[in-house]
């Protein structure tokens, strides 16, 4: 006879984010996509690839919130007062910048310094 089974003490987390390491542009170390993946330079040093991981995760859950989205032309951000969502064209900002909002929070999660 088969007991189902039943955990009593705390929840499991597993963690099963796709990461690949590709060859990226000068200047990038990792990107979060909307399919829930990650994308990190396959150059950066193993600490340095675990710390850009951590930054992206920050934007994935951006992402599955609904508080950051993206296109070619632009970048979506939260909501205002008024309950738009406020639209950055990227022809316009510095990607990456730890100036704009949404880098804001993810930066915040990095160990490294860099």
């Amino acid at each position: 006879k088969n007991m189902p089974f039943k955990m009593t003490r705390g929840a499991v987390y597993m963690d099963n984010t796709p990461v690949y390491q590709r060859d990226m542009e000068e200047n990038v170390m990792g990107m979060a996509q909307k399919n829930g993946s990650v994308i990190i330079n396959k150059d950066l040093k193993p600490e340095v690839q675990k710390d850009v991981l951590r930054h992206e995760k920050v934007h994935l859950l951006q992402m599955k919130t609904g508080r950051l989205d993206y296109d070619e032309k632009n970048v979506y951000w939260d909501k205002n007062l008024d309950g738009k969502v406020k639209k950055y064209p990227r022809s316009a900002m510095e990607e990456g910048s730890k100036k704009l909002p949404w880098e804001v929070e993810a930066w915040a999660a990095n160990k490294l310094k860099y």
